[in-house]
């Protein structure tokens, strides 16, 4: 079964807030194992649009990746993001 991730390009406008967002989401990372493989660090555009942190989270499968996204415990967090900050997120299965 291919693993699927989350990509998120965000930009963040009201970074004093932004970590309330990380903490009310964990309970969700826990919850559907997420493991995260870029979590922000240097970019470099090479074509197209950039946000200013860019993230992938690792799940088990597909139906996992989607699971935690509708949560419950992510729903709330997802709240506390889009109030500070705006996203592209995408949920994607990777190759077999």
């Amino acid at each position: 079964m291919a693993k699927a991730y989350w990509i998120v390009r965000v930009s963040v406008h009201q970074p004093a807030q932004y970590p309330d967002y990380l903490a009310a989401a964990r309970p969700a990372f826990e919850k559907f194992d997420a493991k995260f493989i870029v979590r922000g660090g240097a970019y470099e555009l090479m074509e197209g649009q950039a946000r200013e942190r860019n993230v992938v989270v690792e799940f088990a499968d597909f139906a996992t990746a989607t699971a935690c996204y509708r949560s419950d415990e992510y729903q709330k967090a997802k709240a506390i993001r889009q109030a500070n900050a705006d996203a592209d997120f995408i949920i994607i299965e990777g190759a077999t």
